[in-house]
């Protein structure tokens, strides 16, 4: 069976050919200029044509090796391609581990899952999106195996790699009398419904800011409030107006919503890792440290 030219060979004519010169390509392919030669020799040999017109001072293709090495460099990216995904295939799988995080906490798991593909050996991270609720049932039932969420925290959990985001800013409607104030206070806000989670647990954000204001302002609109940037349709639509953290305001622009600064006090969300102490493995701890790191050098 014909198997046609050597790859080397026609690696050789690819060489010559973008070098017009027979000593840099063999310089290129790490060959001695009579191994290129003769490459060359069995290549037009092989295929019954010449390639090159030769002179003492310049290399240039004939018609039929113009014609011939687009082909060639086909050729040469396939086979490229070839020992690649063989290489792929061969090696071990890389190790996967899932991760569930709050929408607003999806800057921070982007940036250590691209730390851990990184590394090596590289670990793919499995990016979850979900609120805490959802986060919490993934986690009981083994589907994540961890979460970066907000507090508080499920019980029976390990827990770790907290910090806080400052909620600074109220989202108002473009347009309404407030889009125009410097800066907002609780007392001016009695004619005014907050957009709020139902689930507000003693001592965190949402217990602290409902405690400010009467009961008729509270707009309960789900029971978590995860998804902030989701949520500004709603303030958009005059359904209310959402207390917001800082980065949200810095980093999202629409011109329906406006973000103005908001004196209510210390208001901070809380977040951090959680995951079962029965779960553990190399993998999800390199993740952890991964999502530390992140912290301390952000």
């Amino acid at each position: 069976m014909d198997t046609g030219p050597p790859l080397r060979d026609i690696r050789c004519f690819a060489a010559v050919a973008d070098h017009r010169s027979f000593s840099r390509a063999a310089a290129d392919l790490g060959l001695s200029q009579p191994a290129v030669s003769q490459a060359i020799g069995r290549l037009e040999q092989t295929l019954g044509v010449r390639l090159f017109d030769r002179t003492s001072r310049e290399v240039t293709p004939t018609p039929a090796g113009t014609a011939l090495l687009p082909l060639a460099r086909t050729l040469l990216a396939t086979a490229q391609e070839f020992t690649a995904e063989a290489a792929r295939l061969a090696a071990p799988p890389r190790p996967i581990i899932s991760l569930a995080y709050a929408p607003l906490a999806g800057p921070l798991a982007a940036r250590a899952a691209r730390r851990l593909a990184r590394r090596t050996p590289a670990i793919d991270v499995d990016l979850r999106p979900a609120g805490r609720r959802a986060a919490t049932a993934a986690l009981a039932r083994g589907q994540v195996a961890l979460a970066l969420m907000a507090t508080p925290f499920p019980t029976g959990f390990t827990t770790g790699a907290r910090f806080g985001v400052s909620v600074a800013h109220l989202a108002v409607p473009t347009g309404d009398p407030l889009a125009a104030l410097p800066r907002i206070h609780p007392a001016q806000l009695t004619r005014h419904k907050i957009l709020m989670p139902g689930d507000r647990p003693p001592g965190g954000m949402w217990a602290r800011l409902a405690a400010t204001l009467r009961p008729h302002q509270h707009h309960v609109v789900a029971d978590d409030i995860d998804d902030f940037a989701a949520a500004l349709d709603l303030v958009a639509a005059g359904t209310g107006l959402l207390p917001v953290p800082h980065l949200l305001a810095t980093t999202i622009r629409r011109h329906d919503v406006t973000f103005v600064p908001f004196d209510a006090g210390d208001l901070r969300l809380t977040f951090g890792l959680a995951w079962s102490p029965d779960r553990v493995t190399p993998e999800l701890m390199t993740l952890v440290h991964a999502i530390q790191e992140n912290l301390w050098t952000r």
